[in-house]
């Protein structure tokens, strides 16, 4: 606060009347007791992190492809975006139901579950991950003569990485389940870019090659770090608050609820990373290296949605149990606001800017600017409805969050095999565009019709007849 109050002092009287209402809005965020200002409060947390995250792994991306060249790199951002991925599915929907389960334990004062739950989604993460990690070893040892040569060590070494991605994921969503928004965010976003830019700096001094290979194993020394630094760090915070006495695990329960949540999570996740995978599948490195750039260059945008989600998914939690409906068709309709204004200011900066921004990564890269802006037509599109799944995750809609991203994510992958073959990368951010506008078509219906509200950041929050608790 004295922070705002002397900016406020040192800027000129007109300027400052004019900042008046920001400053004061700002101001009621960060002292405002209520559940919605600290959901606020979360949410700027979060957008602060992924702003500084996106400015390292901007530069991080950066310097790797200035160092490796476009088709080094491309090798390892296409085995990098499918480790991400399968250690995210590998939580089988975890990192995201610890965040409910959480909320209901704790309305019952039931730490004994509580804990067992922590202890819980650690372990399914670990062993899900060595177990898929396992099937792809077997699979390069039975298959690994029909794949390029130059994919088969990153990817090995991708699979030992696996399962500390898995982990950190389901550190992340415990943390956030309990509003530990940095102890959530700053391993994954902040430390590992940071680390893996450092490694692979340290690796090149001491003359390793500059390949794909040596990124992934800059890679997998900075998630090991990462994840065991918050592992370590967590544990010590949540032993200081629930204690260390028996634990109570409600095993069926929570994989009921989980694999839902599972399916929506890994589609939307596939969703998010098809294009890559795709460009990967049927274009050379190189080609896969740009649309990367563009895409990561982008993406800058997302962090706003992204910073929304992490706050707003214990408020809607906690709302449900509550079984205030118009508090909660109030609260979305905001995320939906908070969602969109921030990106469409955002990404018409990043957009104006998009060009020099990809001649960063290397001359050839500036072809993937009509990609940048393909692009943030779907980003757009998806943030006028704001975390919709989340929503519907927390209200007990997952079965429904399954068909609609089973739906969209069918649209998107028979997109990019209809236009990759023929329009190239630009086939790419095309499928990958409509199928976020189909995203958010779904979400709008599906909120209306199960919830009894209309969520869009352009419509003042009401709730129709058929509203009522789910």
């Amino acid at each position: 606060m004295a922070v705002i109050e002397t900016a406020e002092r040192l800027l000129p009287p007109g300027l400052r009347a004019r900042l008046g209402p920001v400053t004061r809005r700002l101001e009621a965020i960060l002292t405002d007791p209520t559940e919605t200002a600290r959901a606020q409060r979360q949410a700027l947390i979060a957008f602060v992190i992924r702003v500084l995250s996106a400015g390292i792994a901007f530069v991080s991306q950066i310097v790797l492809a200035r160092i490796m060249g476009e088709f080094q790199y491309g090798i390892f951002a296409f085995v990098w975006v499918v480790v991400v991925l399968a250690g995210n599915l590998s939580c089988l929907g975890f990192h995201t139901s610890v965040i409910r389960f959480l909320h209901q334990h704790r309305a019952r004062g039931d730490l004994a579950t509580i804990r067992g739950l922590n202890l819980a989604v650690r372990l399914v993460a670990l062993l899900s991950s060595s177990m898929v990690g396992a099937l792809g070893f077997l699979f390069l040892h039975l298959f690994g003569e029909t794949i390029e040569p130059y994919y088969l060590v990153p990817v090995s070494l991708a699979l030992f990485t696996m399962p500390m991605i898995a982990l950190g994921d389901v550190l992340d969503g415990t943390a956030r389940s309990n509003g530990w928004t940095v102890a959530a965010l700053s391993p994954t976003y902040l430390i590992r870019p940071a680390l893996i830019l450092t490694f692979m700096l340290v690796a090149l001094w001491l003359r390793a090659d500059p390949s794909a290979v040596t990124a992934m194993q800059a890679a997998l020394a900075a998630t090991y770090v990462a994840t065991i630094f918050q592992l370590v760090r967590l544990t010590l915070r949540l032993r200081r608050l629930y204690g260390t006495g028996p634990k109570r695990f409600e095993i069926g329960p929570w994989f009921r609820i989980s694999l839902p949540l599972f399916l929506v999570d890994g589609i939307g996740f596939l969703l998010t990373n098809a294009d890559v995978v795709v460009v990967g599948l049927f274009l050379p490195p190189d080609q896969v290296g740009i649309y990367y750039a563009a895409a990561k260059t982008i993406v800058l945008v997302q962090f706003v949605y992204f910073s929304v989600k992490a706050a707003a998914g214990p408020r809607f939690s906690a709302i449900l149990a509550e079984e205030d409906m118009p508090a909660l068709a109030s609260f979305a309709g905001q995320t939906a606001r908070w969602s969109f204004w921030p990106s469409l200011v955002l990404g018409l900066g990043v957009l104006a800017a998009g060009e020099l921004l990809l001649s960063l990564f290397g001359t050839a890269f500036t072809s993937g600017y009509g990609i940048m802006a393909i692009l943030f037509c779907g980003i757009l599109a998806k943030a006028t409805v704001g975390p919709g799944e989340v929503l519907l995750g927390m209200a007990g809609r997952q079965n429904l969050c399954v068909l609609l991203y089973a739906i969209t994510l069918s649209a998107s992958i028979a997109l990019n095999l209809v236009l990759i073959p023929r329009f190239g990368l630009t086939g790419a951010a095309m499928a990958t565009a409509s199928a976020m506008m189909i995203e958010a078509i779904l979400l709008h219906i599906a909120v209306r019709r199960t919830l009894g509200f209309v969520l869009f950041a352009f419509a003042r929050p009401s709730l129709t007849a058929s509203a009522k608790a789910p």
